[in-house]
This record gives structure tokens, C-alpha cells and sequence, in this order.
């Protein structure tokens, strides 16, 4: 990771372990036989997009997309020109539903990042049309460090979990100091089992503004 992050010093340690060495040899390896999303160097943008000081939602989304062209490092987001998803746009519906915004007509979530929205996917790599095929490797003990530093923060922090998957990481968020904000996930095979209607980003910013922070512009 680079060193223009406030992020490197809180997670300098991991790199010195060994999952962490067993890791990047399975990454490399898999980059040298296949085709690997996201690129290389936009592995860890969402922790360049949002410094650790600045974090004040965190929303977790699972694996990288598996398409040519579609990860970008934030989770739920691709990249421009790209076409939208079909659970970013379940995530565009419910955010019209909720706020009254305009359904955007691109996938990019940059500027929910840079307002100190962590796009945090658990699994950071994955290989082209194999989705989880690069879980379970190490990634999720990198991820779950990164969930309980924003955890450790001072400051009330919002953490959005959609699904089940996502879910199983509340044991790692003190609720005495954070709020969650979770339904189904917006997936095509789930969002009608109430993430429809969930309202999270309204839910989201009574949450921020409670806590003395300033609401998210989710307008894109």
C-alpha cells in the first residue's frame, strides 16, 4: 500500500505477516496465469479515496466485480462508461425511493469516497468471471483489520452492511459508539426481500448528524 495514505501506519503490521506474504504470492501468481480485477494499482483506492481520519460511513460490499472494465477499487462502483450493475442499480432505485435524487446513468461512486464514505469491499482481487474464486485467501484478515481500525475511532462512525455476508461483521463494531445501518442485499435475488424500502441513506446521514458529523451529498 502506499505511503500517501494515513492509512499505512494503522496497518503497516499485517504486512509483515504471513497470510499477508501468502496473499500477495497467490495474487501475483494468479495476475501472471489470468486475468485479475481490479488492476493492480486501484487494489486499494478505496483506502486512497478515504483516509482513515475522514471515515465516517463504512459500507461493505463483498468481491470485486468480475467483468473486463468493471472494478475500480470502491465497492458497488465501476468504472466510467462502464454499465451499471444490477445491484448498483437496485442501490440507485432505493436511493431515489428514499431521497427523491435522479437515478445516476453512470456507476461511479468516487465522490461518496471522497466525503468519507469507505467502499470497502471484503475480498480486494478477484479473477476474470470467476466471482469468489480469490476468497478465503487472505483478504478477509486484511479487511476485518481495516473494519476494527474504523472501529476503533472516537468519533461515531455509520457502518452499512447489505446481506448476510456482510452482517456476520457486526461481532467486529461496538455499538455502544457506532450505529449500523443493514438490510438484504441490494441484489436482484434479495432486494424485494426488504432492502426495497430500507431507506439507508436517509438512515445514514440521521445517523451522522446525531453524531455532530455533516450529512453525505449522495447526489452523483
Amino acid at each position: 500500500m502506499a505511503d500517501r495514505t494515513d492509512w499505512n501506519p494503522i496497518l503497516r503490521d499485517e504486512f509483515d505477516q504471513q497470510y499477508w506474504t501468502e496473499l500477495q504470492r497467490f495474487v501475483a501468481n494468479e495476475r501472471k496465469a489470468h486475468s485479475v480485477y481490479p488492476p493492480h494499482d486501484e487494489v486499494f483506492r478505496a483506502l486512497h479515496l478515504t483516509p482513515y481520519e475522514a471515515t465516517k460511513v463504512l459500507i461493505l460490499g463483498q468481491d470485486p466485480y468480475h467483468g473486463p472494465g468493471q472494478a475500480n477499487g470502491l465497492a458497488f462502483s465501476v468504472g466510467a462508461g462502464e454499465k451499471i450493475p444490477p445491484s448498483l442499480a437496485n442501490i440507485y432505485k432505493e436511493m431515489e425511493s428514499d431521497l427523491g435524487l435522479a437515478r445516476p446513468d453512470h456507476g461511479q461512486l468516487e465522490p461518496w469516497a471522497r466525503q468519507g464514505v469507505l467502499l470497502l469491499n471484503a475480498t480486494l482481487t478477484v479473477r476474470k468471471k470467476s466471482p469468489a474464486s480469490h476468497q478465503k485467501r487472505g483478504w478477509e484478515t486484511f479487511t476485518d483489520r481495516v473494519i476494527e481500525a474504523v472501529n476503533n475511532k472516537v468519533d461515531p462512525v455509520v457502518f452499512v452492511l447489505w446481506g448476510s455476508t456482510a452482517k456476520k461483521k457486526r461481532t467486529l463494531i461496538d455499538l455502544d459508539r457506532h450505529v449500523i445501518v443493514e438490510s438484504p442485499h441490494p441484489s436482484p435475488l434479495s432486494a424485494h426481500r426488504g432492502f426495497f424500502g430500507s431507506k439507508p441513506f436517509s438512515a445514514v446521514n440521521e445517523a451522522l448528524v446525531a453524531a455532530g458529523h455533516s450529512a453525505i451529498d449522495w447526489a452523483l
